[in-house]
């Protein structure tokens, strides 16, 4: 066994004892204080060991994805390799969630009453509802929104209001949307570090993007959906700066305003998007307007909203209010702000770990290694740096096992430094099926 390969291990026992170590202190503080809010802490869900239908399924797309992925990957025609990661990652997400029954895992996960489906009536007159969306966030205030409508701008709920609308009625409708368009996180993901890093590591990436863990948490919550829009947003600024294409910038630019309205705590994606555009700053220099396109596509789904009469930042600080009017201010910030690490660790997987440590030895020798490794160590150190500032920030205490999808996703890549991928493939599957074997989520 090698040094590094040694090092790895080392590296994927500690994220093993932090888990442990989270899983441990965190019964203990629930079952004497009461104050997690979960069962099962640092995940919401509950001890539930059991089979479903998606089980074989699952099965299946686990050992064809170990045995054949690293070698698909590395052969198929890059325009093949896309649409074959898809659909794959959506046939793992999918046959996850079939693990808890068609139900339970898809079909109530968005109707619950924390959920979007539960104000669409209210959308009626779409208009008057923005208008006066903020009066109704605080959880004094008269017909107060779920949990969820409160904690994300408009946008997010317009999604389901406009599913609705078209005919695409109900949480089975609601939760294969969140599926099919949150599979597409991992192709935008390899597009980005294909235009940025170099084809090689984006096909050494392709599997683990395919198969991670986060999948038990993509099948049954929007923050997938969330993440695949802000991921498509970072993918097309990269498109933008090495094509020198104005058409991509203004799309990029479009998708970045939709994010933050999709989400308060996404506007920290802007720290990927600057270590996009440090990576493409080439480009940026030779053509200059292409800023002119990107800002303005900015500017267009915020300009809509507020038009409307919907104020961001009044509603973020109201929101910050009715955070701390609820769970968010019981539970102890001094246990989530490592916990929360520990989340991470079960969406992302212990190859992950393996990889993160990895990225940190390129960045110390990013002078001396191959240049394509660094730049990829700066792409992912930046959703890294981008998830403890949304950490450290106490807005994220608990269920960041969906809540930072958008960045998870971004972390994967780091295993494409590793060697003997079939190993490490096998690791993700298993702690996937595992998690969703044992655990009755809560999303």
């Amino acid at each position: 066994m090698t040094r590094s390969l040694r090092r790895d291990l080392y590296a994927a026992m500690a994220a093993t004892v932090l888990v442990t170590v989270a899983v441990l202190v965190g019964r203990h503080i629930q079952f004497t204080r009461h104050t997690l809010f979960v069962n099962w802490p640092p995940v919401l869900g509950s001890w539930g060991p059991h089979l479903g239908p998606g089980t074989p399924p699952a099965l299946v797309v686990a050992i064809a994805a170990v045995a054949y992925g690293p070698t698909l990957a590395a052969r198929l025609p890059w325009r093949a390799l896309l649409p074959t990661a898809w659909g794959t990652a959506t046939a793992w997400i999918l046959s996850l969630a079939l693990i808890d029954g068609w139900d339970r895992g898809i079909a109530r996960r968005l109707t619950t009453r924390y959920e979007y489906l539960q104000v669409i009536d209210r959308f009626h007159d779409i208009p008057a509802a923005l208008e006066t969306f903020t009066d109704h966030i605080l959880l004094d205030s008269p017909d107060n929104w779920p949990a969820h409508i409160a904690g994300h701008p408009p946008a997010a709920t317009l999604t389901f209001v406009l599913l609705d609308r078209i005919g695409l009625r109900g949480g089975g409708w609601a939760g294969v949307w969140c599926i099919v368009v949150g599979a597409t996180a991992c192709v935008a993901v390899l597009v980005t570090v294909r235009a940025l890093a170099g084809e090689a590591l984006a096909r050494r990436a392709a599997p683990f993007l395919v198969l991670a863990p986060a999948a038990v948490w993509m099948g049954t919550s929007a923050d997938a959906y969330f993440a695949a829009v802000a991921a498509w947003a970072v993918a097309l600024l990269a498109l933008a700066v090495t094509r020198r294409s104005l058409w991509w910038a203004g799309a990029s630019g479009l998708l970045f305003g939709l994010t933050c309205y999709l989400s308060y705590g996404l506007t920290l994606v802007a720290l990927i998007a600057v270590a996009v555009l440090a990576l493409g700053r080439h480009g940026i220099r030779e053509r200059p307007a292409l800023l002119v396109p990107l800002l303005a596509g900015l500017a267009v789904v915020p300009t809509a909203f507020t038009l409307a009469g919907f104020d961001w930042w009044e509603a973020y600080h109201l929101l910050v209010t009715r955070y701390y009017q609820g769970a968010g201010g019981t539970r102890p910030y001094g246990y989530w702000v490592w916990a929360n690490l520990a989340c991470t660790v079960l969406i992302t997987g212990l190859a992950t770990a393996a990889g993160l440590r990895r990225t940190g030895v390129v960045l110390l020798r990013h002078r001396t290694g191959p240049p394509a490794d660094a730049r990829l160590a700066l792409l992912v150190s930046a959703a890294l740096l981008a998830l403890l500032v949304a950490d450290l920030s106490g807005m994220s205490k608990a269920e960041t096992e969906r809540i930072w999808l958008p960045f998870a996703v971004w972390l994967l890549p780091a295993c494409a430094l590793l060697p003997r991928p079939r190993a490490w493939l096998t690791a993700q599957a298993l702690l996937a099926l595992l998690l969703n074997h044992l655990l009755l989520t809560g999303w």
